[in-house]
């Protein structure tokens, strides 16, 4: 929260291939944990050549994702069947081309049905 990464963070080099592997890995828990999407999607952008600040901060969303093991998509029958939406964005917020990140998710009766963020 609050960190602003860059392409040009004057950190040290770090391991590409391991970087890849990991961030690849939280790519694919994404399709039930809405919660990091942001979060991985950030980081991804960094897959050419990442620094020490970027392995940082993946080691930060694993640390989030070990404590919040119980968190997760679950579907269920449900009386309810509101369809509710949140968006959020982050004006001119990238540090290398000041553009904007937006997000948006609905979500009807106990589980999401449509979610997405672009830079």
């Amino acid at each position: 929260m609050g960190l602003k990464l860059g392409k040009e963070d004057n950190n040290k080099n770090f391991d590409p291939s391991l970087y890849k592997s990991v961030v690849g890995s939280l790519m694919h828990l994404t399709a039930t944990r809405l919660d990091i999407i942001f979060a991985v999607s950030l980081i991804s952008r960094f897959m050419e050549r990442p620094k020490e600040a970027h392995w940082q901060a993946t080691k930060r969303i694993l640390r989030y994702v070990k404590g919040a093991k119980s968190l997760g998509i679950l579907y269920t029958t449900s009386e309810c069947s509101d369809l509710v939406g949140y968006t959020d964005s982050d004006w001119a917020g990238s540090v290398d081309d000041r553009k904007s990140t937006y997000g948006y998710l609905f979500h009807m009766g106990s589980g999401e049905i449509s979610w997405a963020s672009k830079k």
